[in-house]
């Protein structure tokens, strides 16, 4: 065994490659192994009569990676950058295998606003198996290969020219033969381009650029003619804004669906929002949008962090506003308002040292409320505006989501590797979530109702973005909005507004059950609604996308 073992070592000690060789190698590797997902979805998409077109896709990133690798082949750099493209496609081919992810711009924001619990949540067997094989390995083969010494400049540089102008070849060929073909299919799946690994770096040093490297534009005060209408009375106002996570409107029984996955709310008489679409399809991009008075069509991110979002404008308007955060990060929303981080191991009842149940913001408002209570001789009692930032159903760890006693469909898929589950497991986890959450709902305005003769107490429940459970291969969420799956975009809105509350803010409540039972509402309308319910009037509130405007009773 020693002698085989001493022999193999002396043959591969033997064996040395030109730097071209390995170059096209490389090149070979990404193009056939690691953009695996994108040939087979072109060879999926292919029409009879196109077979073979089905298999240029490998010749064309041959030929690109070719050229790309040719200009990235400095002795110093060529091996630690192929080594981090190597371990980063690694993981984007098993995320874009299993759940058809697509690493964008805005999937890229989301990546790096991630907290690390939600990213442990993403670690398993399979997707370390997937980078051992497809990212460790090969960058092992790649420091252990010996490379042969170049005898010139001149003639390492012809060399280099030459891999490059035949990867130029092998793109323009294809592209010779088989433009129409290409043009037919990318005109109606725009998608395939964002598919290609490794465009995860070009969005990663993008957003990099922006987040770090771009000074940010100064803050805007821009509600400073912001004021509260009074009251019919003196009493002051307490409104909890829930801001789900993960919630998709399809799974609702408020929207139809056949199982009752909201019991807990159910005699509450809340108020339905019809047909609600999301700013975004990740919470890095929905959460900021849809607080401030941006529109979908020309959110951006970097003006929305530098003016007043609705919440801003409640704090300029007199109202107290406090954040309390239990999934991950406010992205910059409350930046500038007191802000209460739910610690994932102060309570073990409720925490697990990497998430908590979202009774524990129940929990830490009650405290709050409580404190407010015994202390108002000191501190009269204000207006106040809480928003509850929930975890909700983040997946994939949708089990970690609710306590186990609190699961209702089964079989559920309790594993963080849902590609192992059924459909029907990880629909049933899901929905157990959203049964859950109801929960939390209910336990939050029962607790509203028992200070109800201090303040005018109302609660608003808005979910950022929805999620996809495996329909046409697709699951969780992140998918460019431009195709997203309407199970992404469509999100359930509930407002909990009582009689005597309407009434105090003098409006009315069922004019405000047929404004939004109207068709064509989004994440557009909850900025200028806020406004509206809490009764706070600015030049920045639209009335057109107010739904309580027309609901005015003077």
């Amino acid at each position: 065994m020693l002698k085989l073992i001493s022999r193999l070592q002396t043959y591969w000690n033997s064996i040395e490659v030109t730097k071209e060789t390995l170059i096209i190698l490389s090149a070979l590797y990404f193009a056939v192994v690691i953009n695996f997902p994108i040939n087979q979805r072109i060879f999926e998409l292919t029409t009879e009569g196109h077979g073979f077109f089905s298999f240029t896709p490998a010749i064309v990133l041959t030929g690109l990676f070719m050229l790309i690798f040719s200009v990235l082949s400095s002795r110093f750099i060529f091996k630690p950058l192929m080594t981090l493209l190597l371990l980063t496609s690694a993981a984007a081919m098993y995320a874009t295998l299993k759940y058809n992810v697509l690493f964008d711009y805005a999937m890229m924001e989301n990546i790096f606003e991630t907290h690390s619990g939600e990213a442990f949540s993403y670690i398993n067997i399979s997707s370390l198996a997937y980078l051992f094989v497809f990212g460790v390995l090969p960058a092992g083969f790649l420091w252990l290969v010996k490379i042969k010494p170049t005898t010139s400049i001149f003639n390492t540089f012809l060399r280099r020219v030459a891999v490059g102008f035949t990867g130029l070849i092998l793109v323009g060929g294809v592209g010779l033969f088989f433009y129409k073909d290409y043009v037919s299919v990318g005109r109606n799946h725009h998608y395939l381009n964002k598919m290609i690994i490794p465009a995860h770096i070009f969005n990663t040093v993008k957003y990099l650029n922006n987040n770090y490297f771009t000074e940010a534009l100064p803050y805007k005060a821009r509600a400073t003619d912001a004021k509260l209408v009074a009251s019919s009375d003196t009493k002051p106002t307490l409104f909890v804004l829930v801001v789900g996570e993960t919630a998709r409107a399809k799974n609702m029984a408020y929207y139809g669906y056949e199982r009752n996955t909201n019991p807990y709310t159910q005699g509450l008489e809340l108020i339905k929002v019809n047909d609600v679409t999301s700013c975004g399809t990740a919470t890095a991009h929905s959460l900021p949008c849809m607080m401030s008075d941006l529109n979908h069509s020309n959110y951006k991110r970097e003006q929305a962090n530098s003016q007043d979002n609705v919440l801003d404008v409640m704090k300029q308007a007199g109202v107290d506003v406090v954040w309390f955060e239990n999934d991950g990060g406010d992205k910059e929303v409350a930046a500038r308002l007191t802000k209460v981080d739910i610690s994932t191991s102060e309570a073990q009842v409720f925490c697990d040292g990497s998430s908590c149940y979202d009774e524990m913001l129940v929990e830490k408002l009650s405290a709050f409320l409580s404190d407010k209570i015994t202390n108002q001789t000191v501190t009269p009692l204000t207006n106040q505006m809480v928003a509850l930032h929930i975890i909700g159903s983040h997946g994939p760890t949708y089990f970690k989501r609710y306590p186990a006693e609190m699961q209702r469909f089964t079989p559920a898929c309790n594993r963080g590797d849902i590609e192992n589950c059924t459909d029907e497991e990880i629909v049933n986890v899901y929905d157990n979530t959203l049964v859950y959450t109801d929960y939390v709902l209910a336990k939050t305005i029962a607790l509203l109702e028992q200070y109800s003769k201090q303040y005018h107490v109302a609660l608003v429940y808005l979910s950022d973005h929805g999620e996809s459970l495996g329909e046409n291969g697709i699951y969780l969420h992140g998918t460019p909005y431009a195709f997203a799956p309407s199970e992404q975009i469509y999100v359930p809105w509930l407002m909990w507004l009582p009689e005597n509350y309407t009434q105090a803010k003098q409006l009315s409540r069922e004019c405000i059950i047929k404004q939004a039972a109207r068709a064509g509402h989004s994440h557009d309308n909850l900025f200028h609604t806020l406004l509206g319910l809490y009764g706070v009037e600015t030049h920045l509130k639209n009335p057109l996308l107010d739904i309580s405007h027309e609901c005015k009773l003077s």
